[in-house]
């Protein structure tokens, strides 16, 4: 939580819980967030932005929410879409499990983005990780019909419980992994941390998913 209020204001482009609890009651309409109907994709752990930049540039008909747990990180990406005044694309500053499971309507998200999650090394942490079961459970719940779910990361054991969760899952249907491409300049990537990867030269573990029609138990 921040100790003290920030010496520039970045809104509409980054927010706190505590702003979504007093601007929005606690709940994300999208339509009165973003001011408009398109769809919206999220980005969990956005970082320092660059994906949302390049996606929300990219497709100026779609609405990006990133989330990202570090202030200072949220708040750099933030600043990015201030500058460029991309006004599809928004930071929201916290644990992103908050606005996930009491924030967002259901079955209203075309797509969620995990990319690089922190893989928190040392077996007695790593049920600190973000994807687990029960986080799976939760993107079904968000995502609409036909709606995707893309991961990305460099630690190979990771991505395989990643894969393992979502290819088992009875409401996921695993699609073909992107292929990498080489990056046309040299902020090309996905995000800064693929960027750092691969200029090591290590490989990069891709999936894709699409949530399946709804049933009676949705």
């Amino acid at each position: 939580m921040q100790k003290s209020p920030p010496s520039v204001d970045l809104k509409p482009f980054f927010f706190a819980h505590d702003d979504i609890e007093e601007r929005y009651d606690g709940r994300l309409d999208w339509a009165e967030f973003f001011g408009n109907d398109n769809p919206v994709e999220i980005d969990i752990g956005c970082g320092r932005g660059l994906f949302l930049v390049h996606a929300s540039e990219a497709c100026p008909d779609r609405n990006f929410l990133g989330l990202e747990i570090d202030f200072r990180e949220g708040r750099r990406g933030a600043a990015r879409l201030k500058r460029r005044n991309l006004t599809n694309a928004r930071v929201i500053g916290g644990d992103a499990n908050v606005p996930l499971n009491k924030m967002i309507t259901p079955h209203s998200v075309d797509a969620i983005h995990v990319y690089f999650p922190d893989p928190w090394w040392k077996r007695k942490h790593r049920s600190r990780r973000i994807v687990n079961d029960k986080f799976v459970d939760q993107c079904a719940n968000l995502l609409v019909p036909g709606g995707l779910f893309h991961s990305w990361t460099d630690v190979e054991e990771y991505f395989g419980v990643i894969s393992s969760l979502l290819d088992h899952h009875p409401k996921f249907d695993t699609l073909p992994a992107p292929t990498e491409r080489p990056p046309e300049d040299d902020m090309d990537y996905q995000t800064s941390y693929e960027r750092k990867k691969r200029k090591l030269g290590l490989p990069i573990h891709r999936g894709k998913w699409q949530r399946k029609p709804l049933e009676a138990d949705d």
